[in-house]
């Protein structure tokens, strides 16, 4: 892509369109939701959400105030924009930014005091400049609000002049009102004073944390001494902070729109299944120290011991006859399930969707050393599989905003401007033997990239698992309440789906890639125990993101 030459200062002009100067939008019409009668205050996509006397709602639609095409993700800059129009008798809060390298797609909440006290939001007292890009004309001016006491800023201004915004373009909130923030994804940095502009995201996120998602963004700058660490979200402060989510008719609903397509590696062996097809196809349970043959499970799981936590005590494994363990370990693409945990985040303002696939076997791994693919022997093996993505939903609208794709021991989210769709239904690629999570076929090395040491991770369009028509089963959404929704009896089993593996990792590595230089070896020694060795084979209530959110590699 051809650019002109600009200064850091200026809106550069392009021979060529960004991304981000068109909006994203699905590839086809969305669906209306059904109505809900569950919630007598609130209700899923209205459009407003009460956060305890103060209302949010989510804007998405921007006037661009400063760009800059250099710099930042891709090399491709980032642009700064203000919510507009904000509805009347609404405030916005701070601007929004976002890189140059995919389409604008976002949102900023702009807030109403709805409480009769007229005491939620205030306007900042003043602003301090906290950097500028430039001096003269088309520079970009970055300001933080002063708070008055008692109140909380929970965005930035940005303007083309030296002149402060005025006093009304964002509101402040009171403190009682606002949560603790982090910086989330860089959206630009610039070498100048080491500034950098980030986006903000809850500090404390899960089932039950109040922290909402503002969707403003934070600043740092070396030259500065404004404390931008003061800068908060908002948190939802209403005794019924799930008002919001959606009834199961509308979970159902959201799961028909969103399933995602899953793309299997053409040369994986090991398949999905469903669970009660694991079972009555010969899974056995097995006891420590006991001298008796182990048990078959049956096919509900409801022999199964429950609670105990990991102990030890108890685990699964596959047949004992071998021809039938083979074939069990191919797992039933046929019937296999998209088991879905639905449960609110970020303080009730959106549902997660968490779909968990199970494995009976997980593949041996492979690695990659320069123009070399070697396979590492038992690495990487091992019994009862269990991966996941999740969809992230806006309870203010319905949108899909974002899916995370589960990755060995973390992942990362990808936000649905930058997916592959089939419909309105995103695509997700199950990596060859180790079944994580991409968003588009091809390598991906996890290691040493300027080395060309790591572990490789394939994906390509083999057979697909499509997830839609019935093959998502939701088997918890706590926040219906009791009955809504029977959890199975296997997801309370929080012992080892399958045994541990033990294995020397220098040793199999030895074995395997004998032919490179010991330094080499010991490299990819640390890489498998970097990448490969994680939570391990338990199920999907024992992982930490039951309760709270996803982990990435910041977390």
């Amino acid at each position: 892509m051809r650019r002109s030459k600009s200064c850091l200062g200026c809106v550069p002009r392009s021979t060529a369109a960004l991304l981000v100067e068109r909006s994203f939008a699905p590839p086809a019409p969305m669906q209306s939701w059904p109505s809900s009668g569950t919630y007598a205050h609130g209700g899923f996509a209205k459009g407003v959400i009460d956060l305890g006397g103060l209302e949010a709602r989510q804007v998405t639609t921007f006037t661009k105030v400063w760009s800059t095409a250099q710099g930042g993700q891709d090399g491709l800059g980032a642009t700064f924009f203000k919510p507009s129009p904000v509805p009347t008798g609404f405030r916005a809060l701070g601007h929004y930014a976002q890189p140059n390298n995919r389409p604008l797609f976002g949102h900023v909440l702009v807030a109403r005091d709805a409480s009769g006290t007229g005491a939620l939001l205030a306007p900042p007292l003043d602003y301090t400049l906290v950097w500028s890009s430039g001096q003269d004309g088309g520079a970009g001016f970055f300001w933080l609000p002063t708070p008055p006491d008692g109140y909380r800023a929970v965005g930035m201004a940005v303007t083309t002049t030296k002149d402060k915004p005025p006093l009304d373009e964002v509101a402040c909130v009171r403190a009682d009102f606002t949560d603790a923030c982090e910086d989330e994804e860089s959206v630009w940095s610039s070498d100048k004073d080491g500034f950098s502009a980030t986006a903000l995201r809850p500090a404390v996120r899960g089932i039950d944390a109040r922290g909402v998602h503002t969707g403003t963004f934070g600043v740092h700058a070396q030259s500065s001494t404004a404390p931008t660490t003061t800068l908060a979200c908002l948190k939802n402060n209403n005794g019924a902070y799930t008002s919001c989510m959606p009834d199961l008719a509308q979970l159902h609903a959201v799961l028909a729109a969103y399933s995602p397509q899953v793309y299997l590696h053409p040369n994986d062996p090991y398949l999905p299944s469903s669970v009660p097809w694991y079972f009555e196809n010969g899974a056995l349970l097995y006891q420590n120290g006991s001298q008796t043959a182990p048990t078959p499970v049956v096919a509900d799981g409801s022999n199964l011991p429950q609670g105990g936590g990991n102990d030890g005590a108890y685990w699964l494994d596959l047949p004992v006859d071998n021809r039938q363990r083979e074939r069990v370990k191919k797992g039933d693409l046929a019937g296999a399930k998209a088991y879905v945990q639905a449960k609110p985040m970020l303080g009730g303002t959106t549902t997660d969707l968490a779909l968990w696939f199970f494995y009976p076997f997980n593949g041996p791994a492979r690695a990659k050393v320069g123009p070399l693919t070697i396979p590492l022997g038992m690495i990487g093996e091992h019994v009862g599989d269990w991966e996941h993505l999740t969809l992230r939903v806006s309870n203010f609208s319905g949108d899909l905003l974002r899916v995370y794709l589960s990755q060995h021991s973390t992942g990362t989210w990808v936000e649905a401007s930058q997916l592959e769709y089939l419909g309105n239904r995103p695509v997700a690629y199950a990596s060859r033997s180790g079944h994580a999570f991409y968003p588009k076929e091809g390598l991906v090395l996890q290691g040493d990239s300027k080395l060309g040491i790591g572990i490789r991770n394939d994906c390509a369009k083999g057979s697909m698992m499509d997830t839609g028509g019935g093959r998502c089963e939701v088997v918890s959404a706590e926040y219906l309440g009791a009955g809504k929704v029977a959890e199975p009896a296997w997801l309370g089993f929080e012992r080892g789906w399958g045994p541990k593996e033990e294995y020397d990792i220098g040793r199999e590595i030895n074995r395997a890639a004998r032919i490179l230089p010991r330094a080499m070896r010991e490299r990819l020694g640390q890489l498998v125990k970097e990448l490969l060795v994680g939570e391990g084979p338990t199920g999907p209530k024992m992982k930490g993101s039951w309760r709270n959110d996803e982990r990435d590699p910041k977390t």
